[in-house]
C-alpha cells in the first residue's frame, strides 16, 4: 500500500485521492497479501467488518486485538474468538487489550446499542479457542517490529491499545504502514452527545496520542459513515442470498436495527465499521483532506475532534502547531461503498 497522493498541487489543505492505494491492492493481491491487524470491540458492525476482512483474499490477517466499547474488553475477546471460528480461521491470534481508558476509571460500554453480549443478544456458546498470552499492545508492537513498513491496522474501537503501543515503542509510528481509524465527527454532530463520537469519547487522551503520533493515519468520521445506510430492503436481499455469513449478519443486526429506529428514526443501520474497512481496501472510493487533528480532553466537549485544515496562518503558536497532519475522510462514494459491502456479505 503506497501513500495517498495530494491532487491539489501538493497543498496540505487539498483534497487527497487514494487511488494509488487501491491500485496497489488490485495489482499486487495475487503476489503479496497485505498484512493487517484489526483492533476491535465487537460489536455488531465490527463483526460485519471482521467477516468482510476474512472474506478478502488480498489480506493476511495477523491477528485481532480487543478493546472495550460496544462490550467489555473481556466480552470483546470472547466475540473476537467466536468470529474467527465462524469465519473458519480459529487459529488467528486474539490478544486482549486494556480493560479501560488511559487515565483509568470505568470504561464506556454501549450494550444498549449492541446487546449485553455485543452480538444483538443471540447468546452464542463460548468459543473453543483461547486468547494468546500477550497483551494487545505487546502484540501490536511485536508484529509491527517483525514486519516493519508492512503492517496496517484497522482500528474500530477506542484507541487505548494503539496509544499504549506508541508508549511502549517510540519507533512504532515510523514502523507501522498505515492506521485506518473509525472515529470522530468532523464539522458534524457526535453520536454520544453533540460534541463527540463514541470511540473518541471513550478515551480522548488515547485518541490525541494517536492523532499526534506522526504515524500514517487515515481517520473516517461518522460524518462519513452515517451517509452509508443498509436499509430494511437491503437486509431482505441479504437474507435471501447465499452469502456464507448472511444469515448470521441478519440475525445479529436485528437488535442493532431496532436501536437505530428508536435513536435516529432510521429503518436500517449505519455501516460505521464496514465503511471504515472499505476505506482500508478501496480508498479510491473516498477523498481526504490533510490537517492536524487534536482531541478535547476536558470540559463539556470531551472527545471533540477539531481539525486545522491549514486555511489560515496563525499569529502565534497553538495546540495544533508542530504536529504532523493526518488524512481525514472528506467525501464518500455512497453507492459504490454500499455495493462493495453488499457484494462482500453475499459471497458464498
Amino acid at each position: 500500500m503506497s501513500n495517498s497522493r495530494v491532487v491539489n498541487g501538493g497543498c496540505a489543505n487539498g483534497l487527497v485521492m487514494a487511488d494509488a492505494l487501491a491500485e496497489d491492492f488490485a495489482n499486487s493481491g495475487a503476489m503479496k497479501r497485505h498484512k493487517l491487524i484489526i483492533d476491535t470491540d465487537p460489536g455488531i458492525d465490527d463483526s460485519m467488518a471482521i467477516l468482510m476482512a476474512f472474506q478478502s483474499p488480498d489480506l493476511d490477517i495477523l491477528g485481532l486485538t480487543t478493546i472495550y466499547g460496544n462490550v467489555t474488553t473481556e466480552g470483546a475477546t470472547r466475540n473476537a474468538l467466536l468470529l474467527c471460528e465462524i469465519a473458519g480461521y480459529p487459529g488467528v491470534p486474539v490478544a486482549e487489550g486494556s480493560p479501560g481508558p488511559l487515565k483509568g476509571g470505568a470504561p464506556c460500554i454501549a450494550d444498549f446499542v449492541h446487546g449485553s453480549d455485543g452480538l444483538g443478544n443471540i447468546f452464542l456458546p463460548p468459543p473453543k479457542s483461547k486468547k494468546i498470552e500477550k497483551s494487545a499492545s505487546e502484540f501490536l508492537v511485536d508484529k509491527v517490529s517483525e514486519y516493519p513498513g508492512e503492517v496496517s491496522i484497522l482500528a474500530l474501537g477506542p484507541l487505548t491499545n494503539l496509544a499504549l503501543a506508541f508508549k511502549r515503542d517510540s519507533s512504532f509510528a515510523s514502523k507501522v504502514k498505515r492506521i485506518v481509524i473509525l472515529g470522530g465527527a468532523f464539522f458534524a454532530l457526535g453520536n454520544v452527545n453533540p460534541a463527540a463520537e463514541s470511540n473518541i469519547y471513550c478515551d480522548p487522551e488515547a485518541a490525541d496520542v494517536v492523532f499526534t503520533s506522526g504515524a500514517n493515519v487515515d481517520v473516517v468520521g461518522i460524518n462519513i459513515t452515517t451517509q452509508v445506510k443498509m436499509t430494511d430492503a437491503a437486509f431482505d436481499e441479504l437474507r435471501q442470498s447465499h452469502g456464507k455469513h448472511a444469515q448470521f449478519v441478519c440475525d445479529i443486526c436485528k437488535f442493532y436495527r431496532d436501536w437505530h429506529v428508536k435513536s435516529d428514526g432510521v429503518y436500517g443501520i449505519f455501516l460505521h465499521d464496514p465503511v471504515s474497512f472499505v476505506a482500508l481496501v478501496r480508498p479510491d472510493l473516498f477523498t481526504y483532506k490533510k490537517g492536524v487533528v487534536r482531541v478535547e480532553t476536558q470540559g463539556i466537549s470531551v472527545g471533540h475532534t477539531l481539525m486545522d485544515q491549514g486555511l489560515k496562518k496563525w499569529n502565534s503558536s497553538n495546540p495544533w502547531t508542530g504536529h504532523s497532519p493526518i488524512s481525514v475522510a472528506w467525501t464518500v462514494d455512497v453507492d459504490e461503498v454500499l455495493n462493495y459491502v453488499m457484494k462482500s456479505l453475499m459471497k458464498p
